[in-house]
């Protein structure tokens, strides 16, 4: 015997004893020499499978047969030899058991046949008689049912005869119903698998077409299925396509995986290309949020109509700031030209006011002055005139330029904001996870510098699924505008509203300490009982269950937050429609 205790080591030795012993390396042989080595008992596998085979192949058209067959495929699937052990000693003791004593019975039925009973005729004895054998399969059914007859007729009555005959009658519908349920599959069951494999992994399978037409041909042999061996080998098909079908399942998980993962490096990219764009970083962060969550159709669905909005609006007003930045620009241009053209202008009346000013240097007589200083003149008003019309133009371009700047700054902010509108949740217009997080981030940082206390609230609303499914999704979305609602009444403009997900909500609660941020909530939770929401003019009390939580110096908010969602759930547990501080 080795000291080798890990497995490993012990197979190892294993294979090496046998080939020193030279002995074939079988299963039996390797078990045997395993457990001699490991110095354990062996231990056969309980064949499982096998005796299902068995136990599906054993006759039942007998209620002993039946019997015994249950209780051999009970144990088979416990795995207990000896609940298989019980079923067959029980079969073997009823078989080697006292024949039943058919002579003395016979003598006992010719005897009360012919004797003379109050109430029973010999028409209703041959009557009861003959059901019995009709409807008595085996000889041991056969032999109970005429004991029972025959006492009924010992006893003289009428009605003990008729409750045999109508004991027989229970025991054969007993039986016959016992047999119909083992020779006939469930239908029910075979058609649901069958549409299962129809209907669902048809879908699912659209780009494996071999595994579809594989789902099909078994969905049509379920349905054909009319005895225990073709549903068990129905059975053992649907096992072997569970097993490929955990395969593609797989590879498609990694396959949205990877995909979601390159998204996310995409996104992640132009976030940092378009830093200063800040009417795209809307989107980028919108779309950031969206891959960072568990995908889901509705979710999806609200992203692309947000982004559908956004980008039309956006794609307007980006029109508009070219436009005006394409003005301006020929504003400028227009600007520059006159400013060249004024200068040039001014070049030639400087070359002409020099030329006449040689001329007056070599006049001679007063006449010959008269006539230089008429064109100095109209030089000069020239000039002016030039002057004059380029100072107008200047002031009306200068307008101009600060009415296009205006717009560019007007148009830059509207873009400004519709990105900013990413941030917030269209339905309720309360801002989402990404307004929120910017939010508290804000508030702890203001709470800190001043030292002042802040605490966050997460409300659910109860029974927001039954409202759901009661009244339909629309009233359920009217009912989380009217929650907002109240809440922006009821709370201090200082305070802030965030959808959380679903139905439920955050409010961050500045200058806050715990204890007023309880009462806070309170207060919200009276005015939702005092304003009514109205659906279809049918008042609805709506109630929520909430926890407060006060942030501690260090403690960031995201664990704050997770403090107020378990005192939430407190507060659920407690009975819904209170207030718990966390």
């Amino acid at each position: 015997m080795t000291d080798a205790k890990h497995p490993s080591e012990l197979a190892r030795e294993t294979l090496r004893q046998l080939a020193m012993r030279r002995e074939p390396p079988t299963p039996d042989n390797y078990r045997a020499l395993y457990h001699e080595i490991a110095g354990t008992a062996a231990i056969e596998a309980f064949p499982e499978r096998a005796l299902k085979n068995l136990a599906a192949g054993l006759p039942k058209t007998t209620p002993e047969q039946l019997r015994f067959g249950r209780q051999f495929e009970a144990a088979a699937s416990e795995g207990s030899w000896d609940s298989l052990k019980a079923a067959l000693t029980d079969l073997l003791a009823r078989g080697a058991a006292a024949p039943p004593n058919w002579s003395g019975l016979i003598r006992d039925l010719v005897s009360q046949h012919e004797a003379r009973h109050a109430g029973i005729t010999t028409a209703k004895k041959r009557e009861a008689l003959d059901h019995v054998l009709a409807a008595s399969g085996t000889p041991e059914v056969l032999f109970g049912r005429l004991q029972s007859l025959v006492r009924n007729w010992s006893q003289g009555t009428p009605a003990d005869a008729t409750a045999a005959e109508g004991a027989a009658r229970g025991e054969e519908a007993a039986d016959a119903k016992s047999v119909v349920a083992a020779r006939q599959p469930n239908a029910e069951l075979q058609e649901l698998v069958a549409s299962l494999l129809d209907n669902t992994l048809g879908v699912m399978l659209a780009d494996a077409p071999d595994l579809a037409g594989e789902a099909g041909g078994l969905a049509a042999d379920i349905r054909a299925a009319a005895s225990t061996e073709q549903i068990g080998a129905c059975a053992g098909r649907l096992k072997k396509l569970g097993y490929r079908l955990q395969f593609v399942a797989e590879d498609k998980t990694e396959l949205r995986g990877a995909l979601v993962h390159l998204l996310q490096l995409i996104v992640e990219n132009i976030g940092e290309l378009v830093v200063d764009d800040q009417w795209l970083q809307g989107q980028v962060s919108l779309v950031r949020d969206l891959l960072g969550q568990p995908l889901d159709l509705r979710r999806l669905d609200d992203v692309e109509r947000r982004l559908k909005d956004l980008i039309y609006k956006q794609s307007a007003l980006k029109k508009s700031l070219t436009d005006a930045q394409a003005q301006l620009k020929d504003m400028l241009a227009t600007f520059v030209d006159r400013l060249a053209g004024f200068a040039a202008t001014t070049g030639d009346y400087h070359d002409r006011i020099g030329a006449c000013a040689e001329r007056i240097s070599n006049a001679s007589d007063i006449g010959q002055l008269s006539d230089v200083l008429q064109v100095v003149m109209q030089e000069t008003r020239a000039v002016q005139f030039a002057a004059q019309r380029s100072r107008d133009e200047l002031i009306e371009m200068r307008d101009r330029v600060r009415q296009a700047e205006r717009e560019v700054v007007r148009l830059q902010e509207e873009l400004a904001h519709a990105s900013e509108m990413v941030r917030t949740d269209a339905l309720t217009g309360a801002l989402n996870r990404k307004g929120m997080d910017e939010a508290i981030e804000r508030e702890v940082a203001r709470a800190r510098r001043k030292n002042s206390p802040l605490s966050v609230a997460l409300l659910d609303i109860d029974n927001f699924k039954k409202l759901n499914d009661t009244h339909g999704h629309e009233a359920g979305d009217q009912a989380l505008v009217h929650l907002a609602q109240v809440v922006r009444e009821t709370l201090r403009p200082t305070d802030t509203l965030a959808r959380y997900g679903g139905e439920e909500f955050v409010i961050v609660l500045a200058d806050t300490r715990l204890d007023d941020g309880v009462q806070a909530m309170v207060r919200v939770q009276r005015e939702l009982t005092r304003k009514f929401f109205l659906h279809r003019n049918e008042k609805m009390l709506i109630t929520f269950s909430c926890g407060v939580a006060e942030l501690g110096p260090a403690e960031s908010p995201a664990d704050g937050v997770k403090r107020a969602d378990q005192a939430m759930y407190l507060a659920k547990r407690a009975g819904k429609n209170r207030v718990v501080a966390a």
